[in-house]
């Protein structure tokens, strides 16, 4: 199984140094008769590449940073306090999973639209911070850690804040990884927001980028191999780096929720 989810991966990484006419030959080979670099030459002529993999890195990274501490927050606050409408607010939050983005993309640009957003940074990430999923993971890590140590440093002196920051976040380390790696992969391969709350050149992402060379009637391989490519590997070293935490935070939070 994992075989057949690896070779499309692949052939799109050989593909990429093959020639347009080797790509579309018949038959099709798998491993290229001549390694070329000239796709790769052809995507920074073709498209601003540079400018699209900023504006991804941009995107990705701030979303992920707001993300962090907006939904690690949320989650503390739903496992450590009481307060009025604690279980109809949650309760309400992970119903919102069960709403397709494109039922709520309308309205949700018509506020970034007359919140004078539309076509900036903070259109493409304010609305992408807080994530129900993400909110409930973190509330299941942090419902595992004993309400004795946030007690024991309050009579310490510790403020709330430095609770939540100082003893509280370190002992939910594999969840909180595990928030950035699906963070920065759900806004660095974001495709339909992207378009829809931006129009200019400048502001394309990688994703909208590539989204080019699909025509209504023809696909331009011998850009889009190179270009998936380097979109790729950003998330492949992401992972291979966070593997451990990413799979011990997806186990933690199906376990404890």
């Amino acid at each position: 199984i994992a075989l057949l989810v690896l070779v499309p991966v692949i052939w799109m990484t050989f593909s990429a140094f093959k020639t347009e006419r080797e790509i579309i030959s018949w038959p099709p080979t798998f491993i290229p008769k001549t390694f070329t670099l000239e796709n790769f030459v052809d995507v920074q002529g073709r498209i601003n590449i540079i400018r699209y993999i900023a504006n991804s890195v941009i995107y990705a990274g701030v979303t992920t940073a707001l993300a962090v501490v907006v939904n690690s927050m949320a989650g503390y606050a739903y496992a450590f306090y009481e307060f009025k409408g604690k279980t109809g607010t949650f309760l309400m939050t992970l119903a919102t999973m069960m709403v397709p983005f494109q039922v709520i993309m309308v309205p949700l640009f018509l506020v970034v639209y007359k919140m004078g957003m539309y076509d900036t940074y903070w259109g493409l990430i304010i609305p992408r911070v807080a994530v129900a999923g993400s909110i409930f993971m973190m509330r299941a890590a942090f419902t595992g850690i004993p309400k004795e140590m946030a007690e024991a440093a309050r009579i310490d002196g510790l403020s709330e804040f430095g609770i939540f920051w100082k003893i509280m976040l370190p002992q939910v380390k594999p969840a909180v990884i595990t928030l950035v790696i699906l963070s920065v992969n759900g806004s660095w391969n974001d495709l339909l927001w992207p378009m829809i709350v931006t129009s200019s050149t400048e502001m394309r992402t990688l994703a909208n980028g590539l989204a080019l060379f699909i025509g209504q009637n023809t696909i331009e391989y011998g850009a889009a191999f190179p270009g998936a490519l380097v979109s790729l590997l950003p998330m492949f070293v992401l992972y291979m780096f966070g593997q451990k935490y990413f799979v011990e935070g997806m186990s933690s939070g199906g376990l404890k929720g």
